[in-house]
């Protein structure tokens, strides 16, 4: 079977994603899954380890602390990340994903970053003896744990919502008492688009105070979507890029990591305050729904 580059797209791509990997990294993504798949009996996690190595010399390069050899590690890293995206897609391409390949695509996103952080502040530190290079190492791998964790957590607690509210109104509706489906609309990127399921009536949506304060987020929001790109601006992926790509291109390694630090904090926040206001609507929601009787309710009726 022959994958054409507009299947690929069809077939492989988010219908959310970080602005990075559409504008940057899916363009030459797209066609080097066509020409692997096609040419090629390449495995995803043969790619991994691509991947990986290419990282690895990212590493390399920015432990040599000159500018050209920094050059040359951002050139690196973001084909080390162009091909960390290539691997998926072609694990989903041809449906050859597997616990172990995500697996390691993880633990090595996490050993790049921690050894691409050690290379790049201890060799500018090395070359300038300014201790602020150490404390942008420490900062750097604190947010990106930061992040990844917080995103997990988040993702748990919305889950939990979710799972929460449907089960109150399934046994509401047992019991054969009026009440609403549960359907929790999610913040953008949280799910893929398939699995929301979005009821024209009866929906709880546990987003509504944030709609009702943030009406202009909306139209921000349906700006973004049209172009594929998820209202999370600054995540983990635009804060790597930062770190290890504009910063030594622009020989700015402080203030570019400095600035994407600030920004990453702002788009946490923001995702920690939307959590909250979601809570809010999560118990107006669960304190609608009218619970079941209890045995000693149905004794008393009897």
């Amino acid at each position: 079977m022959t994958f054409t580059v507009a299947e690929v797209r069809r077939r492989t791509y988010k219908a959310k994603d970080a602005w990075w990997t559409v504008f940057l990294v899916d363009p030459l993504a797209g066609p080097l899954v066509a020409v692997t798949a096609n040419r090629t009996s390449i495995t995803p996690n043969q790619i991994t380890w691509g991947a990986f190595v290419l990282g690895l010399g990212s590493a390399g390069c920015f432990a040599m602390a000159d500018w050209a050899w920094l050059v040359a590690g951002a050139v690196l890293y973001h084909l080390s990340f162009v091909l960390d995206c290539v691997d998926g897609k072609i694990a989903r391409l041809k449906g050859t994903g597997t616990v172990l390949g995500g697996w390691l695509d993880y633990v090595f996103d996490r050993i790049r970053v921690l050894t691409c952080t050690l290379a790049l502040t201890w060799g500018q530190y090395a070359a300038s003896g300014q201790e602020i290079y150490l404390v942008l190492g420490v900062m750097i791998v604190f947010l990106d744990m930061l992040r990844y964790v917080d995103a997990l957590q988040i993702a748990k607690v919305r889950r939990q919502m979710r799972r929460t509210l449907k089960k109150a109104t399934q046994e509401s509706a047992t019991a054969g008492l009026p009440t609403v489906s549960a359907d929790l609309l999610l913040e953008d990127g949280d799910l893929d688009a398939d699995e929301i399921t979005v009821r024209p009536a009866g929906t709880v949506d546990l987003q509504q105070e944030f709609r009702t304060r943030f009406d202009w987020y909306l139209r921000v929001r349906e700006w973004l979507r049209a172009h594929r790109v998820r209202t999370h601006l600054v995540s983990g992926i635009e804060f790597q890029m930062a770190v290890f790509i504009v910063g030594p291109l622009l020989g700015q390694i402080v203030a570019v990591t400095i600035g994407a630090a600030t920004l990453l904090l702002v788009f946490e926040a923001a995702i920690m305050y939307k959590l909250w206001l979601s809570s809010r609507d999560f118990t107006r929601a669960l304190a609608g729904i009218p619970p079941p009787p209890t045995h000693s309710t149905l004794s008393t009726l009897g």
